[in-house]
């Protein structure tokens, strides 16, 4: 079964962008997800084809028209979870990822100007989803964020199955350092236990570099973790073996 994605947005020449390329853009051409967009602005009714009106009570700048968002939803809407990506929204996660991987695919609605009307949200039943703690000029570059971070746990997409079990947030804590050849470069040398060939004392460094990293720069994981709490964003990807030709 394909995966779909339907974004609903001002700017569908946005799409696909980067997902046309690597691992993402194989995986489209392969059949494993498909992406569709819908021109919002084309189902605006007046001649002027507006998408957007000041908004009620006043206040800077433009908000998107109800009506017009309804009416575009209404060319894609089939069950799958409509996301609408706004500051306002729960944090996306690993966890967010691994749940929209699980499923049929995702409808993601493209915010911009100050915003879009909250009946259109409500009436939906939308789910109002942040990339994080800043804002952006709109929701396209969000959009690409967290389909690359879905489709990559799609399965058949990724060739490693140990590569996102192993990466960080996976476990609730962050991934440990990497090093390849050279053994030593200008001057600084791999660490010695990962060239010992003992794997049982590489396993535990890694193991002692994740706590000590996580412990260092995400606090708040590190707490989550320490009191076995779910911490935001964690959770066991979806794999699998296969690799893509």
């Amino acid at each position: 079964m394909t995966w779909r994605a339907s974004i609903l947005t001002l700017f569908p020449e946005m799409f696909p962008g980067p997902l046309g390329h690597s691992l993402a853009g194989k995986a489209r051409e392969a059949g494993v997800w498909s992406l569709d967009t819908v021109q919002i602005r084309d189902f605006a009714t007046d001649r002027h084809h507006s998408v957007d009106d000041t908004p009620f009570g006043g206040g800077a700048g433009m908000v998107l028209r109800p009506d017009v968002i309804d009416a575009a939803l209404d060319q894609v809407a089939d069950g799958r979870p409509i996301l609408c990506l706004t500051p306002r929204g729960r944090r996306f996660s690993q966890a967010e990822a691994v749940r929209l991987a699980a499923g049929e695919g995702v409808i993601l609605l493209c915010g911009r100007y100050e915003g879009i009307d909250q009946r259109v949200i409500e009436a939906r039943a939308m789910e109002e989803i942040s990339l994080g703690d800043y804002v952006l000029s709109g929701g396209e570059p969000g959009a690409l964020v967290l389909l690359d971070a879905v489709i990559r746990l799609l399965r058949g997409v990724m060739g490693a199955a140990d590569s996102a079990t192993e990466e960080s947030f996976s476990h609730g804590l962050l991934e440990y350092p990497h090093y390849t050849r050279p053994a030593e470069w200008r001057g600084r040398r791999v660490p010695d236990v990962l060239l010992s060939g003992h794997h049982g004392a590489v396993a535990a460094w890694r193991h002692q570099q994740s706590d000590d990293i996580t412990k260092e720069r995400r606090p708040d994981l590190w707490a989550a973790h320490n009191a076995g709490l779910p911490a935001q964003g964690l959770a066991t990807p979806v794999l699998s073996k296969g690799r893509l030709p």
